[in-house]
């Protein structure tokens, strides 16, 4: 894989960079707690570069772990009895309240990721010794980089108070919720300016934000706000870049093919150096030979899931492992039904994998234009979209859908929402797309998630989904910190 923007995350670059990016009283704080440190960093091309960097670093520490709120809200996993994060097992049961932590981790780590990329664009223009275009790149980056946090954080709490200067102390307690609109003006805002300055992929380091990744995000967040027209002209735009289908589906996990032609932009991991945690997550806890020594075993994968699956899909086998035998046991037993994730199960050190994870890829892309096409009155180029992933996963059109499959517009978001299921099954996408199209109110009110094959069995769970969980409640640490007044909470929680 390409090392390059590991390799400098993991060295010195972070001793300097983040003494600037201490931890604050507040996650809205956006001043430096040491005004000496302030005043002797951001002076050249190299703090600026490194404080790019902390940006990334905030986002790679976070995202492997999106899926304690993405997937656990949704009908793609349950917790196991080992599961060790704080937060799951209530997520699990729809038992949303401001108290649980994954919601104030949420918002802590993706607001000092607005407060790094904000520092870089305040400072931006102190050095003088910039090379050609790099103070352009590193401006598009923090904006894409802002860009995708707020987008993140819309997507999971709606309107969010919205940050984009260098402000005091006093001050971040005293800055309100902006509404969701203006939140997603901001975000479509920086997009545009990071595609104006950002050079195409081919020209950036490996893990760095490119042209092409800032117009897939805005394209994605078009879909997302439902303008089709906006969308479909940067989806156009996606067609013209390098990108295609990898014609495996395995190929996506593995170490040695993770730098393809589908990955749009990832968060780059080293094994044992600076890895991530999400191969081991779900593994069982005695771990996988081959794989890792041991497993965290937080989830399951429901049988909702597994069950959709066809035996010809090829996405089947490289997301979920149905039979597991512990490397503890003896070499005769034989493995027995123990369904676990294995999308993410690459060789590695536990807690600590190389394995790059995406945050866009084309597959994404190609299944949003297909929703794009549908509502601007386009069912055939639509159809002909999903059945390009569909190939890929079939390895022929047998399975191909035909007209008469999505002809209404409910029939259309089955096959859609079914495909994007299979495809990016532990992507941290389900969620979003049952809510954004409000199906989390009726998908979500049984979910299967044990099956035993003994005697076909199957644990039934009845939830509740409300409307209310269409946001996620704003952290009572964070309301507490600077007052109801002044950050409202959502309706329907308290």
């Amino acid at each position: 894989m390409t090392r390059t923007i590991v390799n400098q995350l993991t060295k010195g670059v972070l001793l300097a960079v983040f003494l600037a990016f201490g931890a604050c009283n507040s996650i809205l704080e956006l001043t430096p707690e040491s005004e000496l440190t302030e005043a002797n960093f951001f002076k050249t091309a190299a703090d600026m570069d490194g404080a790019v960097l902390g940006i990334y670093n905030n986002y790679q520490t976070r995202f492997p772990r999106d899926w304690t709120i993405s997937e656990m809200l949704s009908d793609n996993t349950y917790r196991t009895g080992y599961f060790n994060i704080g937060g799951i097992d209530e997520l699990n049961n729809l038992s949303i309240t401001s108290e649980n932590p994954r919601f104030a981790d949420f918002w802590r780590l993706a607001y000092q990721g607005v407060f790094r990329a904000n520092s870089v664009i305040f400072y931006i223009n102190n050095p003088t010794d910039y090379a050609e275009n790099q103070q352009a790149q590193l401006t598009g980056e923090a904006l894409f980089m802002r860009g995708l946090l707020y987008f993140d954080l819309v997507k999971v709490f709606g309107g969010v108070p919205l940050v984009t200067s260098k402000l005091t102390v006093e001050e971040t307690y005293d800055v309100p919720r902006s509404s969701e609109a203006e939140v997603y003006h901001q975000i479509t805002e920086d997009l545009k300016q990071a595609i104006d300055l950002l050079p195409m992929k081919a020209a950036i380091a490996g893990g760095r934000a490119s042209k092409e990744a800032a117009v897939s995000l805005l394209a994605k967040v078009y879909v997302y706000l439902k303008e089709w027209d906006e969308a479909k002209t940067y989806l156009d735009m996606v067609e013209g870049f390098n990108f295609q289908l990898e014609a495996e589906f395995k190929s996506l996990w593995s170490l040695s093919s993770e730098n393809n032609k589908e990955v749009i932009f990832a968060m780059k991991y080293l094994d044992g150096e600076n890895g991530q945690p999400l191969s081991t997550d779900f593994l069982p806890y005695f771990g996988v030979s081959g794989i890792s020594a041991r497993g965290n075993e937080n989830i399951f994968p429901t049988w909702s899931l597994y069950k959709l699956y066809d035996d010809e899909d090829s996405r089947k086998a490289e997301t979920i492992t149905p039979y597991w035998k512990s490397p503890n046991s003896p070499p005769a037993d034989p493995p027995v039904w123990y369904p676990f994730v294995n999308k993410f199960a690459v060789q590695h050190t536990p807690n600590n994998s190389g394995l790059d994870l995406p945050v866009l890829r084309y597959a994404d892309l190609v299944l949003l234009k297909a929703e794009v096409l549908y509502y601007l009155n386009q069912p055939e180029l639509a159809l002909a979209e999903i059945n390009r992933v569909r190939q890929r996963a079939f390895g022929d059109d047998s399975h191909n859908y035909t007209l008469a499959d999505i002809g209404t517009e409910e029939a259309f978001l089955d096959k859609l929402l079914l495909e994007r299921r299979l495809e990016f099954a532990f992507e941290n996408e389900r969620w979003f797309d049952l809510v954004r199209t409000g199906r989390y109110l009726t998908e979500l009110t049984t979910v299967e998630r044990y099956y035993n094959p003994s005697d076909g069995s199957v644990q039934t769970v009845q939830l509740n989904p409300q409307e209310h969980h269409r946001y996620m409640p704003i952290p009572r640490s964070q309301i507490d910190l600077v007052g109801s007044e002044v950050l409202r909470q959502n309706e329907g929680y308290h």
